[in-house]
């Protein structure tokens, strides 16, 4: 198709099969699933927490897996212009989405930059996180990997341990509050810019790139990780770490908490409702079977977070058993598991460096392949809204560059001396759980009730030659929308202010500014619906119909083709008659 301009680009698709669920599988398979859901199997009850997660697994993750997929395969459009072919009423659902993973891709890339610091650093002679001899340490380190360490549980209460103050004081340089921002940590930032460059060539041509890309991104992780696992089944304590792990308390299951968590890992792990899923699929020829590949892949997704489960508390009770503490004591979440406990652990084994190698390029990995299919799934959105200027030769890359740069310059604050705390608050608000359910309650009931659950599994069987299971239909219009919008309550009304390290208080602004970051998604839903509808013409009958009717150009069903022929042969009667 030619402009005046010049060329504009196909589209493209998938170069195979094994592309698609590689990029899907690396997508969604995180850094999630190996700090978080370990750490929240252990505290909300252990084997006990299955039982909320697989009921979340079961009302939402699997149906708005399936469903976020399906979408872009079959209207082959990004996660913002699907919902304008689907429902254009619900085209804030898509602005919203990409805008978490905006603020996403801003933070969540610093993670990576601090596993890029630790991993240099763990060629070093001697672990720098297992010595106080440095210049950062202070006169209350402790080194807690000493093999003649005689000092008893009380005073390390009160000392600072060695991979805590190479932690606070080496990567982060910590300051006294989000109020003191301090100077730019220049070494932290030069591994930022060599994780984005790596990140902008791994998606520079598109999925032709991405698709090669994900072959080592997406399968190296796990070779890790099984050597990992290896490793620490076979140190001491850790049958002790693992039983910790999965004992089962099911007096939690009445705490709502419990709940919560395990339907914001759902949320989270499985990527949905914020269009990365949709991009994905939009990728994929129209008669790819979608509907198998989101089982393996859900599949994946928590079998991987189960295994990781084992290949950390598995070490962790080794670092316990060392130490002669409790294994709550050493087990952390987040970043304190990836950046102390893990690293402390580590520098307590024999060739400690190679572990801290193997352990960091996991974390890297992880979280490299997760981060670069968002950017794509940004850039593949906005293209397709503006597809005449953005797939003209080379303008995909200069957008694709100028996106890096804005995203680099407004994470500037989070290399500084205060950049932990603005880091948390992203992390707390922005990307809040609460702000995929919300988009999820709505996803469901846009789909389930104005387009239709019935119409979406005829769309879903004329492309894999599978009917959805009726389970779907019912979760889609009841029972997601349903367990979404009692979450969404439960997490606002126990909304808890953030804290950092359990003690540092954020001042008043701060949080005005976290309650900005939330609501700048949230209220882009209801925002867009009061837009159209006030932007349109006719009575306000008229422009709600106009909003609720799809795309007339989709692709026809088999059960829409057979309605128009039966129409015809009727019709062709009547003349004749």
């Amino acid at each position: 198709m030619k402009t005046n301009a010049g060329q504009i680009e196909e589209r493209g698709y998938w170069g195979s099969k094994t592309e698609f669920l590689l990029a899907v599988a690396g997508n969604v398979v995180g850094l999630g699933n190996v700090w978080r859901f370990p750490y929240l199997c252990y505290k909300y009850g252990g084997g006990a927490f299955l039982i909320p997660y697989l009921v979340f697994v079961v009302t939402c993750g699997v149906p708005l897996f399936l469903l976020d997929t399906a979408m872009g395969q079959y209207t082959q459009e990004g996660g913002i212009t699907c919902w304008r072919r689907l429902c254009p009423l619900a085209e804030g659902i898509g602005y919203a989405g990409q805008l978490i993973q905006v603020y996403s891709c801003m933070y969540y890339i610093i993670i990576l930059a601090w596993a890029l610091f630790f991993l240099i650093f763990s060629f070093s002679f001697q672990l720098p996180w297992a010595s106080c001899d440095n210049t950062w340490n202070t006169d209350d380190c402790v080194n807690l990997a000493a093999k003649n360490l005689t000092l008893n549980w009380t005073t390390l209460i009160n000392s600072t341990s060695a991979v805590t103050e190479f932690w606070e004081r080496r990567v982060l340089a910590l300051s006294g509050g989000i109020e003191e921002v301090g100077k730019i940590n220049w070494e932290i930032l030069l591994c930022l810019i060599a994780m984005w460059i790596i990140s902008y060539f791994c998606i520079w041509k598109g999925v032709k790139s991405t698709g090669k890309v994900v072959y080592f991104t997406a399968t190296f992780p796990y070779v890790m990780l099984l050597v990992l696992l290896i490793r620490g089944l076979t140190l001491p304590g850790a049958l002790q770490g693992v039983v910790f792990y999965l004992y089962p308390q099911p007096a939690l299951l009445a705490n709502s908490q419990v709940w919560m968590e395990a339907g914001a890992q759902i949320f989270f792990s499985y990527s949905i409702s914020v269009g990365t899923l949709t991009v994905l699929g939009s990728y994929n020829k129209y008669n790819n079977n979608c509907y198998r590949d989101c089982f393996w892949l859900c599949l994946l997704n928590s079998g991987t977070s189960l295994v990781a489960g084992f290949a950390v508390f598995s070490v962790l009770g080794f670092m316990a058993h060392e130490q002669g503490v409790p294994i709550e004591d050493v087990a952390e979440s987040g970043p304190g598991l990836a950046f102390m406990a893990y690293p402390q652990a580590v520098a307590l084994m024999p060739f400690p460096q190679l572990w801290a190698v193997f352990f960091f390029i996991m974390i890297i990995l992880l979280g490299l392949d997760t981060h670069f299919v968002a950017v794509e799934a940004i850039v593949t959105s906005v293209t397709d809204l503006f597809p005449e200027v953005l797939r003209r030769a080379g303008w995909r890359e200069i957008f694709l560059l100028f996106f890096c740069l804005a995203c680099f310059v407004g994470q500037l604050f989070m290399v500084t001396e205060g950049g932990m705390y603005v880091f948390q608050i992203f992390d707390y608000y922005a990307c809040n759980g609460a702000n995929l359910l919300f988009l999820s309650m709505f996803e469901s009931l846009a789909m389930g009730w104005i387009f239709g659950a019935e119409k979406m599994c005829d769309a879903i069987e004329d492309m894999t030659s599978s009917r959805p299971n009726y389970i779907f239909v019912l979760c889609w219009k009841y029972l997601t929308p349903l367990v979404a919008l009692v979450s969404f309550v439960c997490s606002v009304v126990e909304y808890q202010p953030l804290t950092f390290n359990r003690w540092y208080v954020y001042p008043d602004w701060a949080y005005a500014l976290g309650w900005l970051l939330a609501l700048s998604s949230i209220l882009l839903v209801p925002g867009w619906v009061i837009g159209r509808l006030l932007a349109g013409k006719g009575s306000l009958k008229q422009r709600w119909l106009h909003l609720c009717n799809p795309d007339t150009n989709l692709p026809l069903t088999n059960k829409q083709r057979a309605g128009m022929k039966e129409t015809v042969s009727a019709t062709e009667m009547k003349d004749l008659v």
